[in-house]
C-alpha cells in the first residue's frame, strides 16, 4: 500500500501576534548571544587584571626585599663600624694615648649622630632609586 502526500495549511487568525511573538523570541536569543559575548570578553579582561596583579605585586616584593636587604646591610656595617672604633678606643686606653682616644670617641659620636636612614629620608628619592632600571645596589 501506497501512502498518500497529504498537504495541510496552517492558518493563523491574526499573523501580526505570530510575527511579535517569532520577533521577541529572536530578540531574547540576541540579547542571550550578546550577553554570553560580554560575559567571556569580561572574564578575559578578569584574567588580565589577575596577571597583571601577580606581577605588580611580585615587583613591589622584590623591591620591598632589595629595600629590606639595603637597610639590613647599612646595619650590619654600622655595627662593624662602632665595634672597630671600640677596639681603637680599648688600645688608646691601654696604651693611655688620649689623642688617639679623644679622636676616636669623637668619631663614635659622629656616627652614632648620623642616621641610617638618612638615605631614606626623602620618600620621592627611595622611590626614583628603586624604579631606576640602571642603578646598581651593592650588597
Amino acid at each position: 500500500m501506497a501512502a498518500k502526500k497529504v498537504s495541510v495549511e496552517v492558518s493563523f487568525g491574526n499573523t501580526s501576534i505570530f510575527t511579535s511573538t517569532l520577533g521577541s523570541l529572536h530578540d531574547i536569543v540576541s540579547a542571550y548571544s550578546e550577553y554570553k559575548k560580554i560575559a567571556e570578553v569580561e572574564r578575559t579582561k578578569r584574567r588580565e587584571i589577575t596577571a597583571k596583579e601577580k606581577i605588580i605585586i611580585a615587583q613591589i616584593e622584590a623591591k620591598r626585599d632589595s629595600a629590606l636587604r639595603h637597610l639590613d646591610r647599612s646595619f650590619d656595617e654600622r655595627a662593624e663600624k662602632f665595634r672597630r672604633l671600640f677596639e681603637v678606643v680599648d688600645r688608646a686606653i691601654t696604651t693611655g694615648d688620649n689623642q688617639q682616644l679623644a679622636l676616636t670617641l669623637n668619631s663614635i659620636t659622629e656616627l652614632a649622630q648620623s642616621s641610617p636612614f638618612k638615605d631614606l629620608a626623602s620618600l620621592s628619592s627611595v622611590k626614583a632609586a628603586l624604579d631606576d632600571p640602571d642603578r646598581v645596589w651593592e650588597f
